[in-house]
């Protein structure tokens, strides 16, 4: 039998090459619950044997003791800026001018890789050991976030492989992928939060805060793409560098090649920028730079940048229009939220005609204006918002907007969050928030109501049969007044009364998601159900108890508590009981039936999505292989069973077909496993 040590180092290896097969080699092979459960073994293991614990350990990578302050620490080697070109002239005037200051017949190379637009930080190893972590600063000095820095995915605490210099400074691009960045503005919509601008300003306030907890759960990772100061390298040229680099363990920028002479470089230049919408991370050009490091050094640098590299820039997620009107929009939670209705304009390949301006903070730090030219863009190339507004182009016709004392819906006082920047309307009764929660409950993030769409919920309303979401369940009971409606016929009325009735088996965790409780998304209610099995469960448990459970803190925590505990609550639930929703059952009961699993058709297998789909959403579809008895992944790997594949598949396809995956069309998925 394995010795208690023995076994720690086991679980420390098996998370590191985990770590290294998600963030560096992007071939997960078990999911995020899986590694969350090794993570809790290793915790556990080294609380009760701390004489085995380690500080580059995996389990110091979730965020230690918040520190009091920054200190600012110099660079052994300033950070310097990048020239910037905008057209392919500048481009061929760099290629030019390095050449002339090189000997004739230099046999130089040029490397190119996305310019990530993300925050600067250098890691700084010595002996394999991350010692320090520093922020761009002025260039000269910069903040020592190695706290923060230890938090970051992609970043390992201590370096793997052979030949690792004395001293190594890796110097890259702290970022938030699109993919998280949208669930994190998900999350905290869906619980009535003010939503994070773009994924850029929420890593660079993810690095500067004193707590490393709170920049954990900001899921910033690491891309490397260059060099500082560094003792006994084995590499002298930038390819050879970025190879190093995985061997160490680091994640690094994607797709860098090399290429003998502007040509052949400017062919790559033209297929990365065609390719740059499929990233999931922002971009705001291209970097080219000699790839050998002794030509580099014979280059040398100017006050301001380096010769021997230069940035290819463009704008692409951004354009400028005329905000043409401000309106007041209420969401189910009661937040007055300010949209820009801006004239129609393409950004990204999409027509934008509105844009979110977050909060009133947020429209007096733009003091922005009816009638403004603003810059608007897409953050996560996703979220239309506005960037900034252009004051030089008023011309006196602008009108100021004011933020309104009272909801625009029920004329009720506007009141703002204690500690927070939304205001609300706290009217539980307000038309715009019963109408909101209706949509939500009966969406297909919630409840998922066939039949009951957006138009039909306004034309219930004005008819007097829909005012709570216990009106939902007694439709059936007004099936004439229904027929009374424009474009209501009878087939149609009655699918709308057997969608509803469908709902009534729907697993617990979607109905707690469309009782629209502040702060409890998917998620959230996924864990809620998971941990207490019941409404009721739920409902009687304490502030404690709730908080201690695992991803649920003290803020949801209240959230719910207070929320079942209401007066307008409990008749609600009572209702509900009545007309014979799935409140859960017991933890045990439930355990039970999940051993059961193993007779669903994609028990065991792991399905991956790739591709436009037709018949389905993809939240729809991964929610249709969780109810299958399967597994929704992300990346394909040899542990992958199955590739569900639809328009313009991509590099998920290609993998598949290499690995031999068995690949699937949305008919073929369908007769396998839905018929």
């Amino acid at each position: 039998m394995a010795s208690v040590e023995e076994k720690i180092e086991s679980l420390r290896s098996e998370l590191e090459r985990h770590n290294r097969l998600y963030y560096v080699e992007a071939t997960p092979e078990i999911s995020d619950l899986e590694y969350d459960k090794l993570m809790k073994e290793l915790e556990q293991l080294e609380a009760e044997h701390p004489e085995f614990d380690r500080p580059d350990s995996p389990t110091h990578k979730v965020g230690g003791e918040p520190i009091e302050g920054f200190k600012t620490v110099e660079h052994r080697v300033p950070m310097l800026s990048i020239e910037n070109s905008y057209d392919e002239e500048s481009l061929k005037d760099f290629d030019t001018r390095t050449r002339k200051l090189l000997p004739e017949d230099t046999p130089m190379e040029y490397t190119v890789e996305y310019k990530i637009d993300g925050v600067a930080l250098a890691l700084i190893y010595e002996n394999g050991q991350l010692a320090r972590a520093l922020t761009r600063g002025d260039g000269r000095n910069g903040d020592d976030v190695t706290h923060n820095a230890r938090t970051i995915g992609g970043v390992p605490l201590k370096l793997s492989g052979k030949n690792i210099p004395n001293i190594l400074e890796v110097r890259g691009e702290a970022i938030i992928t699109n993919t998280d960045f949208g669930r994190l503005v998900a999350a905290q919509e869906a619980a009535g939060e003010q939503a994070y601008a773009n994924p850029r300003n929420t890593t660079a306030g993810a690095l500067k805060l004193l707590d490393p907890k709170l920049c954990a759960a900001r899921k910033v990772r690491f891309l490397a793409h260059g060099i500082g100061y560094f003792e006994q390298a084995p590499f002298d040229n930038h390819i050879d560098y970025l190879d190093a680099l995985r061997e160490y363990g680091l994640p690094t920028t994607p797709n860098v090649k090399a290429f003998k002479g502007l040509d052949a470089t400017m062919t790559y230049v033209h297929k990365m920028m065609e390719e740059m919408a499929s990233l999931d991370f922002e971009v705001d050009g291209l970097v080219i730079k000699v790839n050998q490091f002794d030509i580099r050094e014979t280059l040398g640098n100017t006050t301001k940048s380096p010769r021997w590299v230069i940035a290819y820039k463009w704008e692409r997620y951004e354009a400028s229009s005329v905000i043409e009107d401000i309106t007041i929009q209420v969401g189910k939670t009661g937040a007055l939220t300010p949209v820009a209705h801006i004239k129609p304009v393409e950004i990204a390949g999409t027509t934008v005609s509105r844009a979110s301006l977050h909060n009133r903070d947020e429209v007096e730090r733009l003091g922005v204006q009816i009638g403004d030219w603003a810059v608007v863009e897409k953050a996560g190339k996703i979220i239309p918002h506005v960037l900034r507004v252009e004051e030089h182009q008023r011309d006196g016709t602008q009108k100021p907007f004011v933020f309104p004392e009272k909801c625009p819906e029920c004329d009720t006082v506007a009141v703002q969050d204690e500690g927070g920047v939304y205001i609300r309307c706290p009217n539980p009764n307000c038309p715009a928030q019963v109408r909101e929660t209706l949509r939500f409950f009966a969406s297909r993030a919630a409840m998922d109501v066939d039949g009951l769409g957006e138009k039909l919920i306004e034309q219930l309303r004005e008819a007097g049969l829909l005012n709570s979401l216990a009106d939902i369940y007694r439709l059936k009971d007004r099936r004439d007044e229904i027929l009374e409606l424009e474009r209501m016929g009878t087939r149609s009325v009655e699918k709308l009364i057997e969608g509803v009735e469908a709902t009534k088996s729907r697993p617990l965790w979607r109905l707690l998601t469309g009782l629209n409780i502040r702060h409890v998304g998917a998620s959230n209610a996924r864990v809620l159900a998971e941990n207490f099995g019941t409404v009721d469960e739920i409902a009687k448990a304490s502030e404690d108890d709730l908080s201690a459970t695992d991803e649920i803190g003290p803020i949801i925590a209240k959230s719910v508590a207070t929320y079942f505990n209401a007066d307008t609550t409990k008749p609600l639930v009572e209702e509900l009981r009545g007309f014979g929703l799935n409140f859960g059952e017991p933890v045990s009961a439930t355990a039970e039936s999940s051993e059961s699993s193993d007779e669903k058709p994609l028990s065991g297998k792991t399905v991956v999505v790739t591709g436009t789909l037709t018949k389905f959403k993809r939240d729809e579809i991964k929610e249709l292989i969780r109810e299958l008895g399967g597994k929704a992944s992300g990346s394909v790997s040899k542990k992958t069973d199955y590739v569900l594949a639809g328009e313009k598949a991509g590099s998920k396809l290609d993998k598949a077909n290499d690995l031999g995956i068995e690949v699937l069309s949305e008919e073929q998925f369908s007769d396998m496993f839905c018929s």
